[in-house]
């Protein structure tokens, strides 16, 4: 028993010791695999050689197209809805009649106030001659000549009424929706149509206080809407925020512009105005490409002596793919551009044409 307990023993040992044996081999071959970089080997970079330039660049603002007018139409008067003359979609012009509402009861009262402005006329016509004679009371003249004046504005009156009971548009516009039907009742503040004007449009942006210096009221810029980029409109400043949003810090900008023919642009819609910066003082710009590092702590690889080393620069501006250095580069200085993977400080570089 105690002789095969020994065997046993020594199975497991041996099988222990191939096993521990394997692993190293595999250990070796892993290792004889893996690629140890030689940091003495030039690393291959695409470089960019600065120049001062004066700055130029386009810069777009991304805003929203909205109607130059929106209202909700309502009537003036209280009246049934005797006939509806438009429909949702219908474009409309300044004046052109959309309900009508019915004035029946009011033609009956004109006709009686007509019958009254009659009978008062003949009244002051016939004092006037008894008046001359001294037949009769001036005072009798001087009322029926009162009565007269008063008829006369109640006519007035009833024919204002009458003529607002033909509902209108205020101005063109396309009727976007219809909140009364034929048989319905009309009244005062209770909305009718909703009416919106697109042949001219209001285009608003956002920008920063840095950017809001760019924009000046009454001057005119290219905007183009998203859906249609091949139509290029002209928009004119008409209001630059003195008040920034107390969320964004952002400032308003808005443009006024006319549709097209076809009024292609549709409220709600997104588009860009385009500008271009300039500048008269020559910067350095470098690409985006270039920057290491974060916002707080920008840093490029510049090659002095054929070696990358990291160098720190301040950034006054960006726009695009592109910065702005106001300090840490100069003319003439080389960075890189690209071939960052496995670049280090002080690595030796082989520039690629």
């Amino acid at each position: 028993m105690k002789k095969k307990n020994v065997i046993w023993t020594l199975v497991i040992l041996a099988l222990v010791a191939v096993t521990v044996i394997q692993l190293r081999k595999n250990k070796e071959v892993t290792l004889n695999k893996i690629y140890h970089y030689d940091k003495n080997a030039p690393i291959s970079i695409h470089v960019d050689t600065l120049r001062w330039e004066k700055l130029k660049h386009k810069v777009s603002f991304t805003g929203t197209f909205l109607p130059d007018r929106s209202t909700k139409i309502t009537a003036d008067v209280p009246g049934k809805i005797v006939s509806v003359l438009v429909e949702e979609g219908s474009h409309v012009k300044k004046g052109e009649p959309l309900m009508q509402l019915d004035k029946s009861s009011l033609l009956l009262q004109l006709r009686q106030v007509e019958v009254q402005i009659k009978g008062l006329k003949d009244d002051v016509k016939r004092y006037s001659v008894l008046s001359k004679a001294d037949a009769i009371q001036g005072v009798k003249l001087e009322k029926a000549t009162l009565g007269l004046q008063s008829a006369r504005i109640q006519k007035a009156i009833l024919q204002d009424k009458i003529n607002k009971t033909t509902v209108r548009a205020p101005y063109d516009g396309i009727i976007t929706m219809k909140f009364r039907e034929e048989g319905e009742y009309a009244a005062p503040g209770v909305p009718l149509f909703q009416l919106v004007d697109i042949y001219s449009l209001k285009f608003t942006i956002q920008v920063s206080g840095d950017e809001v210096i760019l924009f000046r009221t009454g001057n005119t810029y290219p905007v183009t809407p998203h859906a249609f980029p091949g139509e290029v409109l002209t928009g004119k400043v008409t209001m630059v925020g003195a008040e920034s949003n107390k969320m964004s810090h952002d400032f308003p900008v808005q443009f006024t512009l006319q549709n097209t023919p076809d009024l292609k642009v549709k409220a709600g819609m997104f588009g860009d105005v385009h500008i271009e910066r300039g500048d008269q003082k020559e910067s350095i710009v470098i690409s985006a490409a270039s920057i290491i590092g974060s916002n707080i702590h920008p840093q490029v690889y510049l090659i002095k002596d054929g070696k990358a080393w990291l160098h720190d620069i301040t950034i006054s501006d960006r726009f695009q793919n592109y910065a702005v250095v106001s300090e840490g580069l100069q003319d003439g200085d080389i960075i890189v551009t690209a071939g960052f993977i496995n670049l280090f400080n002080g690595a030796h570089v082989l520039i690629k044409k």
